[in-house]
């Protein structure tokens, strides 16, 4: 008697040859139906691991290849290091066997240190101001489906990593929507539609084929599967713990990541001697804490050029960083980058590029020609200069002492 297929909802454990199993039997169902695949590649475990998954069933006949099918690897610029290495030789083993890699990294001036050293913005915060997922990352990749959809004809199919337990909110949004447009949750997760992506809706589906994947199971696709099948995904280990990311089930973001309380994951590379010579990353989160005091910023005082009261919301409210800070940030940055690559030319080792020449020049270019963020004049105080308080509903408490 043949045994019942394994489901998400079986008792026992999925053995990772079950849920490759249930892979297959997602892409049958749903990539057959479109005959351009995409897919978003983040150079993390999870896209990794469907990345090299998906060109290793079309290698073994598993799956039929469709007509075209296009690695879009998200470059934000500030990926950890073995991350960003890991997916420059990814790249040319999919380059080999003729499939296409677009590169997708923000405009020039919307990239992370430029947007903050050359046009003055903030570092990002939890708070008021989590501007850099939207801008480094998800609009740029919108655009690239965007124009990969004007160049084809008929419907197109974005593929990605994502699985159930790697954060609550995005497992809240999954059971939502499980059921959409008649995909079981035993097929991986189906939607018809690309949400917040205008003019595209009714020609695009994703399908998330590894929803059911263990985080056990991607270790053991990226450690051994695919590093036998000749992919190099060794050292994606690294940046999340090493022998120990799957007892952790670490994740990954930004180096120097301002909205995490904690660097984890470069403090995980660092315990690995290959990557100590990267210690100088260290210097990044305080540097970006830095930036946000007010000494370093301009302030509003609450009142027009004419005296009068100015709009209610956020009279007094903190702005942009000053030209002396951004120098000041621009200096360390490429110190901190400098104090790497030296010791990674004393030990061949990969270098790192937190700075290209491009991005220096441009903000250099920005801050001569005397940039400052929309309704900013940069003749405002600066943080620490002690103004008038004005209070919501317009009065004003003068200072005791001026």
């Amino acid at each position: 008697m043949s045994r019942a297929q394994a489901t998400l909802f079986d008792g026992a454990r999925l053995h990772k040859d079950d849920a490759v199993e249930l892979t297959i039997q997602s892409l049958i169902a749903h990539a057959y139906a479109h005959d351009h695949w995409g897919l978003a590649w983040s150079g993390g475990k999870d896209s990794t691991a469907i990345l090299t998954l998906l060109v290793h069933l079309i290698d073994t006949g598993k799956i039929r290849r469709p007509k075209t099918l296009t690695a879009f690897y998200a470059d934000t610029r500030q990926e950890l290091p073995p991350l960003a290495i890991a997916a420059l030789r990814i790249m040319d083993q999919i380059r080999a066997r003729g499939i296409a890699v677009q590169v997708v990294t923000a405009p020039l001036d919307k990239r992370f240190l430029v947007y903050i050293l050359g046009r003055g913005v903030p570092p990002p915060n939890n708070n008021t101001l989590r501007w850099c997922m939207r801008q480094i990352k998800v609009d740029p990749m919108t655009a690239a489906i965007e124009q990969q959809l004007a160049a084809i004809n008929g419907t197109f199919l974005m593929i990605t990593g994502v699985r159930m337990g790697e954060s609550a909110a995005r497992d809240q949004r999954i059971a939502l929507s499980c059921g959409k447009d008649g995909g079981e949750c035993g097929q991986g997760w189906y939607q018809q539609v690309l949400p917040n992506a205008k003019g595209i809706r009714g020609r695009i589906a994703t399908l998330a084929p590894l929803l059911h994947w263990r985080v056990c199971h991607v270790w053991e696709w990226l450690m051994f599967d695919a590093h036998a099948a000749g992919w190099a995904t060794a050292d994606i280990a690294d940046a999340y713990g090493g022998d120990e990311a799957e007892e952790i089930n670490a994740r990954t973001g930004c180096v120097g990541c301002p909205l995490a309380q904690k660097e984890k994951a470069l403090e995980s590379i660092l315990k690995a001697p290959k990557w100590g010579y990267l210690a100088p990353l260290q210097g990044l989160k305080p540097l970006y804490r830095e930036l946000r005091e007010p000494k370093h910023r301009l302030k509003k005082t609450g009142l027009n050029a004419d005296g009068s009261l100015a709009r209610a919301k956020n009279r007094q409210r903190m702005g942009p960083l000053t030209f002396e800070a951004r120098l000041m940030g621009l200096d360390r940055v490429l110190g901190i980058q400098a104090a790497c690559n030296v010791e990674a030319a004393r030990l061949d080792r990969p270098r790192i590029d937190l700075l290209n020449a491009e991005e220096e020049a441009r903000i250099r270019e920005l801050i001569a020609a005397g940039t400052w963020p929309n309704g900013w004049e940069g003749d405002e105080p600066t943080g620490d200069v002690p103004l008038d308080m004005i209070y919501g509903d317009g009065s004003v408490q003068p200072l005791l002492v001026r």
